[in-house]
């Protein structure tokens, strides 16, 4: 489901582009599997994208792009393939002053380490905090990012504690997490650093995509969400019902697939 952030900013920065989404809703959350599932789930969420003619990967899951996307750029080595964990630490480090990066993610993608090995290794003295935080992927799908209410601001200061007063840089290390960025900036102040994954990742690719030269300007003006299909392995209605709260507009029809 929060890869559909992801999907929204590639949206804004290749508006003539063809996408198909692919949201494996009958195995969310990644993030509370083991590595070896989900390298095994990501396979096959790839596989059936190749076979669609897909010409660029986007792994729009921090959990999927730290344990998986070796494997997937062994087994497809001419497919360019892009996770959001990189453009996510490099613009971290960009922005990091001495307090240091604070990740917010999912469990696995924390215990994985994915975000503090790539972190040190652009900048080694950097100081790097983590904090799962597996409440809040329950909380954006139950539309949790639109008010902050009582029990939005419950978990989300819960998840924080002990973090308040620490990192001037925030990296929302789980596509779900974009849509609490007010709340945060609310909680933390409005000077704080906040690096959303989706947004660079976005960058990245339509980067890439333009230097490969598979960038199809389009002659006329077409609505990004009639050039984009959805496919979902579970709960249609419900993904296209959540899936609201992450692309900001009401998604069309969805079709299911089988994995």
């Amino acid at each position: 489901m929060g890869g559909l952030t992801v999907l929204a900013a590639l949206m804004q920065r290749l508006p003539d582009q063809r996408f198909i989404y692919l949201g494996d809703t009958a195995r969310l959350p990644y993030g509370s599997k083991t590595s070896a599932s989900v390298v095994r789930y990501a396979d096959q969420a790839a596989q059936c994208l190749v076979e669609r003619g897909v010409k660029a990967l986007v792994v729009a899951c921090n959990t999927a792009a730290a344990v998986a996307l070796p494997s997937l750029r062994n087994r497809y080595p001419q497919l360019p393939i892009f996770g959001v964990v990189e453009p996510g630490a490099a613009a971290a480090v960009a922005a990091a002053d001495e307090s240091g990066v604070l990740v917010l993610a999912t469990e696995t993608t924390v215990l994985g380490g994915a975000y503090q090995k790539c972190l040190l290794r652009q900048r080694p003295a950097l100081r790097v905090f983590a904090r799962s935080c597996p409440l809040w992927v329950t909380l954006a799908e139950q539309g949790g990012g639109s008010q902050l209410d009582e029990l939005s601001l419950t978990v989300i200061k819960t998840a924080l504690r002990g973090f308040i007063e620490t990192s001037q840089t925030i990296v929302l290390g789980c596509t779900h997490f974009p849509v609490f960025r007010s709340h945060l900036l609310h909680l933390l102040g409005s000077d704080r650093v906040i690096v959303d994954s989706a947004q660079t990742t976005a960058t990245v690719v339509a980067a890439a995509v333009g230097q490969a030269a598979l960038h199809e300007q389009s002659t006329r003006s077409v609505d990004p969400m009639q050039m984009t299909q959805f496919l979902a392995t579970d709960g249609v209605d419900r993904f296209r019902r959540v899936g609201e709260y992450f692309l900001g507009q009401v998604l069309p029809a969805v079709e299911w697939v089988d994995l």
